[in-house]
């Protein structure tokens, strides 16, 4: 059964979208973030279903392929219960091997049906492409999107880590509904040109991390990172050394003001990015039962004017130590 929960529009006119307000991001459940689990990702996938969290992320280079095979298991009988979202673009080999973005016409197809093929579906709901290929023209790669969307495999259109200037263009060839980037209380530059130029464009705005890598929920330390974790990697500085001491007092800001809502601070992170707008879909991850029931509670704390302020004030833009990425190379800036 069902349990019925807000749901907000991705993108405007043709190109709108209705998912669940708060949406699942699955990656979690195959790859980087300690030992996967498929029974716990399909069991989560399934009591998310139930709750009313309908919005599903994944992409084809999270196990590399498995994690589009999982959602597919977990949705299996429940398609029309989904909006299932999934990108292309990252290549890998299937022993995990990075063979770079690809935004080429001919892979944008393939990469298409294959994973069409992984989840078992007929169409994907929403498809992103991952990230920019800054050796092939947008208007190219999009165009290619564009023939998916009119072969009925796809119905919206998505970017991911894409600049202002890239959407535009992306925009003018065929319509885009959501754009997926970092947005949480500790990853605020959308704020300056992005976020406006999607409201501009009548572009949803589909955050990842919203809880900053875990950071924010509180229960993340130097200690609680399995050796397996990819946090424990240079890759993601805000984890490492004196930032992650650093970042762990700004959790501590955040903690304190989350007593007095009554709630964890991952909720209160969660209801933060929430209150940015009704046009904003956050897309926490977890493999977890527990967090994800979590994750849901956020739906109902009550945020003021006051209440945000005081929680912006309270984790400084600047004061968040570390880059997102130690390699923002492929971030289109």
């Amino acid at each position: 059964m069902t349990t019925q929960i807000p749901t907000r529009t991705l993108g405007s006119d043709a190109a709108a979208l209705t998912v669940s307000a708060l949406g699942l991001g699955c990656m979690g459940m195959s790859e980087f973030y300690g030992t996967p689990d498929h029974a716990g990702g399909v069991a989560t996938i399934q009591h998310a279903l139930d709750l009313g969290v309908t919005f599903l992320d994944t992409a084809d280079m999270y196990g590399p392929f498995t994690n589009e095979k999982l959602v597919g298991e977990a949705i299996h009988g429940r398609r029309d219960e989904v909006q299932l979202a999934t990108k292309f673009g990252n290549e890998r080999r299937p022993d995990g091997t990075r063979l770079g973005v690809n935004g080429r016409p001919e892979y944008v197809r393939a990469a298409c049906d294959a994973s069409l093929q992984r989840l078992g579906v007929d169409h994907i709901d929403l498809y992103y492409q991952h990230r920019v290929d800054f050796s092939v023209p947008i208007e190219e790669t999009v165009g290619a999107m564009k023939e998916l969307v009119d072969a009925g495999k796809v119905r919206f259109l998505g970017l991911s880590e894409a600049s202002a200037d890239t959407i535009r263009r992306a925009h003018a060839v065929h319509p885009i509904t959501a754009l997926q980037t970092e947005y949480s209380l500790f990853t605020r530059d959308v704020e300056d040109v992005i976020l406006p130029t999607l409201r501009e464009l009548g572009i949803g705005l589909v955050p990842y991390s919203p809880l900053g890598r875990g950071l924010l929920t509180g229960r993340v330390s130097r200690e609680s990172l399995a050796a397996g974790d990819s946090r424990n990697t240079t890759y993601f500085p805000r984890f490492q050394g004196a930032a992650l001491e650093t970042n762990l007092g700004l959790v501590n800001r955040v903690r304190d003001l989350a007593d007095r809502h009554d709630c964890t601070p991952g909720q209160l992170a969660l209801a933060w990015v929430l209150a940015q707008g009704d046009d904003i879909v956050p897309i926490p991850g977890t493999k977890r039962v527990r967090y994800l029931v979590e994750n849901v509670a956020a739906l109902r704390v009550r945020l003021s004017e006051d209440d945000l302020l005081e929680l912006t004030q309270a984790v400084p833009r600047d004061e968040v130590a570390g880059a997102r990425y130690g390699d923002m190379s492929t971030i289109d800036g």
